[in-house]
This record gives structure tokens, C-alpha cells and sequence, in this order.
């Protein structure tokens, strides 16, 4: 019964990825932007799960990492025509750095501190930004040049955006899913579940929290460089928000936090819809979207504890469980 599972899983998911590949002919290109976000958000709720889902260390700062990215490549590229290919991962990388550097420290506060400082964190860089006017154009911003081509990655449509946004939500994808069957994960669970009780068997607590915020880190500002190139244009207020901050970790947890398609499924349901909110409702009803969103945590985390998930894998398994009374 399990191999017929398996089978089943393994068939949905290449059907799910056919339809992804096949859905731009068939769409506009306001509801293709539309995909690319949803794609953005799910890698970048993908990243912060590493760390808050996997590990425990739920962060409300991580959209620190993601403006590290974006403002890294886009100031490569604008100071010294860097190509945000190679932007991407210098941002990455001095996201990791940052990241370790801060964490380690913070690691020593549990619970509501440690999600206290690392938001206080993102706040500072934000404010930092501001200043730095000189350096990285303040509350005005930096706009990209619009040069199309790869070497730039800047295209003259969406579609290419779609599939490098698809592509980086399945990478990250299959990482999660390498992480929950290695070694590294189970010790992150062990960490999340209890942190003493991991010490107390020999874990490295220390160690495998660093590594999972240098992947975590690495990750989300990738989605950050990608979300610059994608609208041209980055900003203290759009990239260092608190509110994306939490957007981030919303997604995961509806999803399914500790889980590798959780934060998939979070955004395909969540990013839609604000987005879809946003276009309807204008600025006649600013932050109603949040309010909405509150609203679908509370009826996920009462109803459903575990997030969509824990849905779809009942439903999932019920036919192979009728099946097998028979």
C-alpha cells in the first residue's frame, strides 16, 4: 500500500509540474506577474521555513535578508555593471555572513526575545538604508536601468520570469525535502521539539542553528535579488517591510510550517489572494488584506493545527484507505 502511494504522489507531482509548465500559454500577463509572485513568495516562505520550521527559530527579521540581496545585487550592477547573476550570489553570501554574525548571539534567547531581536534587526537595517542615502538612495529608492537581456536578467516579457521564478521555487523545494530526510534535519527537529533534551544527547545546538540560518539566509536573498529584477525598482519601505517579514512566515505557517510543500501551498492560497485584494479594494481599505489574513490564520491554526498539509494529506490517503476495507 505504501508503494501505491508513493506511486500516486510521485504521478500528481509530474502532473502538477506539467501544468505549471504548460499555464503561461493560457494566461495574461497580469495573472502570469501574478504566478511569479506567488512563486517568489513560496521559495522565499520556503527559506524561512529552514529556520522557523525545520528548526524552531521562528524569525520575524528574515526580510532583512531578503533586502540584503536585492540591495547587494542592484548596487553591483548600478555602481560597477556587476550582472545580478553574480549580484545574486554575492548577496547571498554576505546575507549568510550577516546573518551567522547576528544569530549567533541571538541564539541564546528563546521564544518571544529571539523573534523580538531578529525584528528589531530587520527595523535597523531599515533605518540604515534611509540614512544612507548616498549609497543606497534613501527613502527615494534605486531604479534599475531597463536593459534587457540574460546576461542582465532583465526580460522584454514575463514569461522568463515565470520559469527562473518556477525553477527557484523547485530548488528550494527540493532542499526542504533533502532536509527532512537527512541527518541535519532530524536534528533540527530535535532542536525544535526540545532544546535541552537535543544538548543533553550530544547535538551541536549552536553549529546546526548556524547552518541552517547560512542555508536560510543564502536562500531568501536570492528571492530578493529576483523580486528586484523583476520590478526595476527597490525601496527601504518595499524590501526591509516588517510586513513581508511576516507575510513570509504566515505563508509557511498555513501552509504547513516544518514541512517542505507547507509553504507552497501557503502562498498559492495566501499571495493570490492579497494581491487580488490589493487590485479590488485600491487604497480605499489600506491593511484590510492583513486583517483577512489574521482572520485565515486563526481558522487554520484552530481547525487545521498542522496547516494545508495536514488537509491534503488526509485527503490524499482516504481513497487508499477505503480501498483497503474493502
Amino acid at each position: 500500500m505504501k508503494s501505491e502511494q508513493k506511486a500516486a504522489m510521485y504521478i500528481l507531482a509530474l502532473a502538477a509540474l506539467v501544468v505549471l509548465l504548460i499555464l503561461p500559454r493560457f494566461l495574461s500577463i497580469y495573472y502570469i506577474h501574478i504566478f511569479v509572485l506567488i512563486f517568489i513568495y513560496a521559495a522565499a516562505a520556503g527559506a524561512w521555513n529552514i529556520v522557523g520550521g525545520y528548526a524552531g527559530q521562528v524569525s520575524l527579521g528574515h526580510v532583512a535578508f531578503f533586502g540584503i540581496g536585492a540591495y547587494t545585487s542592484t548596487l553591483l550592477w548600478i555602481r560597477f555593471g556587476v550582472s545580478p547573476w553574480i549580484g545574486m550570489f554575492a548577496g547571498g553570501i554576505l546575507a549568510s555572513l550577516v546573518a551567522c554574525g547576528i544569530s549567533y548571539p541571538c541564539f541564546k534567547l528563546r521564544g518571544p526575545f529571539f523573534t523580538l531581536a531578529t525584528l528589531s534587526f530587520a527595523e535597523v537595517l531599515r533605518l540604515l538604508c534611509l540614512w544612507g542615502r548616498p549609497v543606497t538612495g534613501g527613502a527615494v529608492g534605486l531604479t534599475i536601468l531597463y536593459r534587457p537581456s540574460w546576461v542582465n536578467m532583465q526580460f522584454a516579457g514575463k514569461l522568463p520570469y515565470y520559469y527562473l521564478s518556477l525553477g527557484l521555487m523547485l530548488f528550494i523545494l527540493f532542499i526542504s525535502l533533502w532536509i527532512e530526510r537527512s541527518k541535519f534535519g532530524y536534528y533540527l527537529t530535535a532542536l525544535k521539539e526540545n532544546h535541552d533534551a537535543a544538548a543533553a544527547l550530544g547535538i551541536n545546538t549552536a553549529r546546526y542553528k548556524l547552518f541552517a540560518t547560512a542555508i536560510s539566509s543564502f536562500l531568501i536573498a536570492i528571492c530578493g535579488t529576483l523580486k528586484a529584477q523583476l520590478i526595476l525598482y527597490i525601496e527601504p519601505a518595499s524590501v526591509f517591510s516588517s510586513e513581508l517579514s511576516i507575510q513570509f512566515a504566515m505563508i509557511a505557517v498555513v501552509g504547513g510550517a516544518g514541512t517542505a510543500l507547507g509553504p507552497v501551498l501557503g502562498s498559492f492560497l495566501l499571495t493570490p489572494l492579497n494581491e487580488l485584494l490589493r487590485g479590488w479594494l485600491g487604497g480605499s481599505f489600506q491593511g484590510l488584506n492583513f486583517v483577512i489574513f489574521g482572520f485565515m490564520l486563526i481558522i487554520v491554526v484552530t481547525f487545521m493545527p498542522n496547516g494545508l498539509i495536514s488537509f491534503f494529506k488526509y485527503l490524499f490517503r482516504k481513497p487508499f484507505q477505503k480501498s483497503k476495507t474493502n
